[in-house]
């Protein structure tokens, strides 16, 4: 079985808990883009987990994590994991693979996003501060990229820096004014990572290509949500890498043609983190409730979750521009208490209806939801184990949902731990 997991809203929707659930009957956990911006939260029992790089299959037994071409690997983040996990009990020795091509946040890409953010102001784009733009921009300038199996010759990679270092100083003091970072210091710390990162550093487009092969099961994760999409979210205030399932085939060198199965993870209401149009917010008690039932805060940043009704249009054009098969949504048992609950069936953009999420920024700005209403619940759903236990009213709200966005809902979560889940098959 080759599967992919992908967020249809704007992050935070709850992969980590279907990463975990589906790993179980999985050998390779796969996370194939993003940086350590992303945040996977994973609870077993009273025990809980907050990954950011990787994969949320690591704290499974038995399992191969990989972190593949795409993410940008911030070093120290990724040491802390490891050795956080260590810590825990759960050993990563032999079974993390760390793609060589991968490119590595150093000190300077966080000190570029800082000074980048501080000076837009109020027009700031409301990054994590965690250097992840200003590697991916590396990246694709090439000249002054770091990948990590730069990290085997510290010899070339001492020169490498120098030149880098040379040229970030010289555009932070005249832009910012700012002072200089140490060329030498920094060299220091990559010798560090180099000890520590080198043995899981391999060529991880090989390693899959023969896993697939050999017909091992394979689970690819993605970070964030398809509407923070570089190319395909809400340009801007998006994150710098393809997050939803069509940075895949270029994040692992797999090809979307091997999929056999592709779920995408939603909230049963929507949330998103930072600045840019959020045509269902509720900026009101409602609003509040679901923030503090929800537990509505970075699992990155701490920050509090901006949050809204349910938009079905938002997650209709995840689904098709990812080509999902099924939908798992999460939080359900957020929504129990409130009387009335309210699903965006569609937009009106002045005199006209529309259906199809426009990811313009303008014309989003313009939106405003219709709405389809249906009664809450008060019942307490976190003990129920099948979908009929349910009360009728959520076992409603599920099923609009299924009508508008043209998926089954199969999966369902209601609460954090691996138990409070439903799987349904229609």
């Amino acid at each position: 079985m080759k599967c992919c997991v992908v967020g249809l809203q704007w992050g935070d929707e709850g992969k980590g808990k279907v990463v975990d659930i589906l790993a179980e009957d999985c050998d390779i956990v796969v996370r194939y883009g993003g940086g350590a911006n992303a945040g996977h939260t994973v609870v077993i029992g009273d025990a809980r987990f907050a990954l950011h790089l990787l994969p949320s299959g690591a704290v499974r037994e038995g399992i191969t994590c990989v972190i593949a071409n795409a993410v940008v690997v911030d070093p120290e983040v990724l040491i802390q994991e490891i050795d956080g996990l260590a810590g825990r009990g759960i050993d990563l020795t032999g079974r993390l693979l760390v793609s060589e091509n991968a490119h590595v946040v150093l000190d300077y890409h966080k000190k570029e996003d800082q000074l980048r953010e501080t000076s837009l102001g109020d027009n700031k784009i409301g990054t994590t501060i965690r250097g992840i733009g200003p590697c991916y921009a590396d990246k694709v300038g090439r000249s002054y990229a770091v990948r990590m199996g730069d990290l085997r010759d510290l010899n070339k990679l001492q020169g490498k820096l120098a030149t880098i270092l040379d040229y970030k100083n010289k555009v932070f003091g005249a832009l910012y004014n700012a002072e200089p970072m140490s060329a030498d210091a920094l060299f220091e710390k990559c010798r560090v990572y180099a000890a520590r990162l080198l043995p899981y550093v391999t060529d991880t487009t090989e390693f899959l290509h023969k896993a697939i092969a050999e017909g091992k099961s394979i689970l690819f994760e993605s970070a964030q949500g398809s509407l923070l999409d570089i190319d395909h979210g809400t340009f801007p205030f998006v994150t710098s890498s393809n997050s939803s399932l069509l940075g895949m085939p270029a994040g692992c060198g797999v090809s979307a043609k091997l999929l056999d199965r592709s779920i995408g993870v939603c909230k049963a209401y929507t949330t998103r983190v930072g600045a840019g149009p959020f045509p269902t917010e509720l900026d009101n008690e409602i609003g509040q409730y679901i923030r503090e039932k929800g537990h509505e805060y970075g699992t990155t940043t701490g920050r509090p979750r901006r949050c809204g009704w349910f938009d079905a249009v938002v997650a209709s054009y995840s689904v098709t521009i990812n080509s999902v098969d099924e939908i798992a949504m999460m939080h359900l048992d957020t929504l129990t208490g409130l009387k009335e609950l309210k699903i965006c069936k569609a937009y009106r953009l002045g005199d006209k209806l529309t259906t199809f999420f426009p990811a313009n920024l303008d014309r989003l700005a313009r939106a405003v939801p219709v709405y389809d209403s249906l009664p809450g619940w008060d019942q307490d759903i976190t003990g129920a184990t099948r979908f009929d236990q349910l009360p009728r009213q959520a076992q409603d709200y599920i099923r609009r949902i299924d009508q508008i966005t043209g998926r089954a809902i199969t999966i369902i979560g209601i609460g954090p731990r691996r138990t409070q889940t439903i799987f349904r098959r229609t």
